[in-house]
């Protein structure tokens, strides 16, 4: 009998050990370079440094490393370039690498140009920058590969808060015009998504917040680089625990920040958003459920092919992402334990994101915005039928919202649950 349970003991799985390691590069530039995010300018200083913050999170079964940049937007298909080379570095599958953007509209742009000639015409009529874009993704790559050697065991925590600093901004006018602008009325997403990562003994080791806001409290007439609110508030929330904090930006495809396109950062109330979110993200940390060190990770994706608008055209840099008429949006998810993260390289409206969120049969269910690359926006069938900005540059039809809902929403539900 002994015999037999010593059998059965030595053939039960070893519970895996859960190791995180976090690694924050700056990679603010020293010479003047090509702004993204309004019409075409040139940087004259720097406000603020930005960064690459590299989070390498392994369950003992496989890797992933989730990137937040500083940066406004960029291709898939330097995703697609970044990811081959991070696997070819460190055996990371593009399926377990995440790379995000804060969606600042301060900080320099990087290539290569097809996506914006197609989607943001007449922001990008001078030549790509590639000696700057090559060090971004040669300096994320070498990042990771730190970040994985200094993996360490660890323990993690998530939960939410709330904050105010966002608002929608499709203002309506009396005749029914939607413009650029701010809507007290119009949906928002207020939820901050936090992930806490500490040690093995309990002291901290990184933060992850995520937010729904666009990085627009300054405009096109401010000239230096920064990380606007995003990379101001990260910043604080760092100072503020002695940790690195990776803004995730969220469903912010119509909100904007409640001071929004000042032409300084005085004007625009800047270190305010500390208050209004950094203390937010504090004080939601601070009532986060204890942290456990039984961390189970899966990552998953999903492919949603939607009708291209009519006589939208697309751009030969990204054959993989269409399919004769048809846009393929790639979708993925990462389970945490009782927590779902799902991700797209667009710039979803806010309801998309609470109407999955409500349906999702997780604990806790976060958008990650701006991620894998960027092809514009994806707003709301009752958005495209209201018009403005968005739609009228977005790549999709407006089939895209029950095409990708009723999809998302069957795969979440039936993914696996703790």
């Amino acid at each position: 009998m002994r015999l037999l349970f010593l059998i059965l003991l030595l053939n039960l799985p070893l519970s895996a050990e859960f190791r995180a390691a976090v690694v924050k590069v700056d990679i603010t530039p020293a010479t003047p370079k090509w702004l993204l995010g309004y019409a075409d300018r040139q940087s004259t200083g720097v406000h603020d440094p930005i960064h690459h913050r590299i989070v390498a999170l392994d369950d003992g079964q496989s890797k992933f490393v989730l990137v937040s940049t500083d940066l406004c937007l960029f291709s898939p298909s330097l995703y697609d370039e970044a990811a081959r080379r991070l696997q070819a570095a460190t055996g990371v599958p593009a399926l377990n690498f995440w790379w995000t953007v804060t969606h600042t509209h301060s900080a320099p742009e990087i290539g290569p140009p097809g996506v914006y000639a197609v989607l943001l015409k007449g922001r990008s009529r001078h030549p790509v920058d590639t000696e700057y874009t090559e060090y971004i993704v040669q300096s994320l790559v070498s990042g990771a590969q730190k970040a994985l050697a200094q993996l360490t065991p660890a323990r993690l925590s998530t939960g939410t808060g709330m904050s105010l600093a966002n608002i929608n901004r499709r203002a309506r006018d009396v005749d029914g015009r939607i413009s650029l602008g701010l809507n007290p009325d119009g949906p928002t997403d207020r939820q901050i998504g936090l992930i806490r990562l500490e040690k093995a003994d309990g002291s901290p080791l990184a933060l992850i917040a995520n937010y729904a806001m666009h990085g627009t409290v300054l405009n096109g007439q401010f000239l230096q680089i920064s990380g606007d609110a995003p990379g101001i508030v990260a910043a604080y929330v760092e100072q503020k625990l002695g940790v690195p904090m990776l803004y995730i930006n969220g469903a912010a495809g119509d909100l904007a920040p409640i001071y929004s396109v000042y032409p300084d950062p005085r004007s625009g109330h800047l270190t305010q958003f500390n208050v209004l979110l950094g203390d937010r993200i504090l004080a939601a940390n601070s009532s986060l459920p204890a942290s456990s060190p039984n961390v189970k990770l899966a990552a998953y994706e999903h492919w949603v092919e939607s009708p291209r608008k009519a006589n939208t055209e697309w751009t030969t840099e990204l054959p993989t992402y269409q399919r004769g008429d048809l846009v393929r949006l790639p979708v993925r998810l990462l389970t945490i334990n009782d927590t779902a993260i799902w991700s797209a390289p667009v710039e979803l409206f806010c309801a998309i994101a609470l109407e999955v969120r409500r349906q999702s049969p997780f604990r806790h269910t976060f958008y990650f915005g701006y991620t894998n690359g960027w092809i514009g926006y994806l707003p709301t069938k009752a958005g495209f039928a209201e018009g403005g900005y968005e739609p009228a540059t977005s790549v999709f039809s407006d089939q895209i919202e029950a095409n990708l809902t009723a999809g998302l929403i069957t795969f979440l539900q039936g993914l696996p649950r703790p």
